[in-house]
């Protein structure tokens, strides 16, 4: 141990020694801290942002004076999401998802306002975020730093030094590891801080921030593994350097590229002009409310007068127009939910593709692991949706009724002609006080750290394997030395 300890302390000094190490060092550090306080800084301002939105419209909406509640249908409101406590550290799916909703009767509408919709193609090109630095930036300087560990000693022929001094092959390989170890805790002590300072002000997000902590460590570890194994392997260190830059890329860029390529080719999804067109269609074949002869709400008109043994609409003890409005948006938003159903289940089955990737680069592995504990990842964007079509109908079916119990008949049949009647058909203001508020919560801490196993799990295989990559390095460098 006191070996493997020396040589890492002479491999730390000799990267001391070198400029390049220290500015590919200090310009890491630089970028992770300028990445964790901008990212934390900019998502500050989104959550303060998004509540005093998400505020402002609710009271927006409960301030409305008296009207007919089918004009408030139409008058919707907002449905926006939250920023959850670790977002700044990885914000995810949500700068491309949008994360504003307007809720409308008769309609579901796509999210808006996505960070990346509202920045120019430079800034798409790649977010500074702590996890984006972690992610891609780190191991490219660790392969840098750690390309010539050991092929360097081979090359002076100091290698031969070391092994007259009685250190053998697990030694040297593990003190040249633990040298590229501490630099690479070094480059992770900014994104460690940034998470430390959110479970703080959030102390239930304290264990979910130790695991995510957890799973970047051990993605670094795979690479610091790798490189020195490769840097054992390797006759000269110019072949290492090819080695490990050209598995970066692959496993960094290549891997992740392609396996969303792949996912998006093996399942695809319906763009939102073809389902827009083809919920139109649906629409015009389930009926029109507005249509007298429609066979569905004629026979919807015959099952009610039939109930309440009536001839008429009028004598029926509520207003049809209510009633038929209830109808008309249980049926369209039970296509909309079916629809919503099938691309829920297309996405799902595209991030399942993608999550099964992680065996091919652990860079997909730490990535999902991460989304999944900010709370960032496609299936809380999804989970976000629902809930706010769950407000929607409900909200909308509030008003429906409201039209059905509390606007009389005659009145409502006659408004647009008679003013008095309109008048008497507008609903006190007092009822838009007691609608519900929109309100998303993402999932559990508990509950993202079960979805991340499958993830971390994919991480501690890379391990395995590259601590076997690095034992047989172990064994050709001892049997190259007897």
């Amino acid at each position: 141990m006191r070996q493997a300890l020396a040589i890492a302390g002479a491999e730390l000094r000799l990267m001391l020694r070198s400029r390049l190490a220290l500015v590919g060092v200090a310009t890491l550090l630089l970028l992770s801290a300028i990445a964790a306080v901008t990212s934390a800084s900019q998502m500050a301002a989104a959550a303060s942002a998004r509540a005093e939105a998400q505020i402002a419209t609710d009271e927006q909406f409960k301030a409305q004076p008296d009207r007919h509640p089918h004009r408030m249908v139409h008058y919707g409101t907002y449905a926006i999401r939250p920023v959850g406590p670790l977002a700044a550290f990885d914000p995810g799916v949500d700068s491309f998802t949008g994360t504003l909703l307007f809720l409308e009767g008769h309609r579901q509408n796509s999210a808006t306002f996505s960070a990346a919709r509202e920045s120019s193609d430079l800034v798409r090109f790649g977010q500074l975020t702590p996890a984006f630095v972690l992610q891609t930036l780190a191991p490219l300087l660790l392969v840098f730093l750690g390309f010539a560990t050991v092929s360097r000693e081979r090359e002076s022929g100091t290698l031969r030094n070391l092994e007259s001094h009685g250190a053998s092959a697990a030694t040297i390989l593990g003190g040249k590891a633990l040298a590229l170890a501490m630099v690479a805790l070094l480059a992770l002590l900014p994104a460690l801080v940034a998470l430390a300072w959110a479970a703080l002000g959030h102390p239930g997000e304290a264990g979910i921030a130790a695991l995510t902590a957890l799973g970047y460590a051990v993605y670094l570890l795979i690479w610091v593994i790798i490189i020195v194994a490769v840097s054992g392997l390797a006759r000269k260190s110019q072949g290492a350097l090819v080695t490990l830059i050209t598995a970066w890329a692959i496993v960094v860029v290549l891997v992740p590229r392609a396996a969303a390529g792949w996912a998006g080719v093996a399942v695809p999804l319906p763009s939102r002009v073809d389902t827009e067109f083809a919920i139109a269609a649906d629409l015009r074949r389930m009926g029109d409310s507005h249509n007298p002869n429609d066979p569905h709400f004629a026979a919807f008109k015959a099952r009610l007068l039939s109930q309440y043994g009536v001839t008429r609409t009028e004598d029926l003890p509520f207003n049809y127009r209510g009633a038929i409005a209830q109808e008309g948006e249980r049926l369209t938003s039970q296509l909309f939910k079916d629809y919503g159903a099938r691309a829920d289940a297309i996405q799902t089955a595209q991030s399942a593709r993608l999550a099964a990737m992680g065996l091919l680069s652990p860079a997909l592995a730490v990535r999902r692991a991460s989304m999944l504990g900010a709370a960032t990842d496609l299936g809380t964007h999804l989970d976000f949706m629902a809930a706010a079509e769950a407000y929607r109908y409900q909200l909308v079916q509030r008003l429906n009724g409201l039209q059905a119990t509390a606007v009389a008949s005659a009145d409502d049949a006659a408004r647009s002609r008679d003013p008095i009647a309109d008048r008497r058909t507008r609903i006190s203001a007092d009822f838009w006080k007691t609608m519900p508020e929109f309100r998303f919560a993402a999932p559990a801490p508990d509950a993202r750290a079960t979805a991340m196993g499958p993830a971390l799990l994919q991480l501690l295989l890379w391990l395995v394997l590259a601590i076997g990559l690095l034992w047989w390095a172990g064994r050709r460098l001892a049997g190259a030395r007897s």
